[in-house]
């Protein structure tokens, strides 16, 4: 069986790395609304970035934004690729959320995560709404 050369992943090699780990619980904290789980990860001073729609500063503004007002329900998140350089992790990914209208919102995101040590000390967060 040939090995694509675009994989950098030894064959056999399952390993994920604790920074990987660390987003996957933080999207898994945002999956199930757990904001003790999505600020576990987080340092005190993080910085969370939503291009075009508002600029967030420390745990106490980003645990506001953890749950948004305008949905209901559970968000659905499908993470296609994590890719991990140095201090940073991206997640590239799907999702949908249920609006307060009943309307489904579909969505693409790429999130960046910068770490400081073992957390997280900035977010930005890229979202590309998805025609029905």
């Amino acid at each position: 069986m040939a090995h694509d050369t675009h994989d950098r992943t030894p064959p056999g090699d399952d390993h994920v790395s604790a920074r990987k780990q660390t987003v996957d619980t933080y999207i898994e904290g945002f999956r199930r609304g757990d904001h003790d789980m999505v600020l576990a990860c987080l340092t005190d001073d993080v910085l969370w970035d939503l291009p075009g729609y508002r600029h967030l500063a420390g745990k106490q503004a980003f645990d506001g934004e953890i749950e948004n007002e305008d949905f209901v329900g559970r968000p659905i998140l499908a993470v296609d690729r994590l890719v991990e350089e140095g201090d940073t992790v991206v997640a590239i990914g799907s999702g949908e959320a249920t609006r307060r209208d009943g309307q489904t919102f579909r969505f693409a995101f790429c999130d960046i995560f910068t770490f400081r040590g073992d957390a997280v000390c900035r977010v930005e967060s890229y979202l590309v709404p998805l025609p029905d």
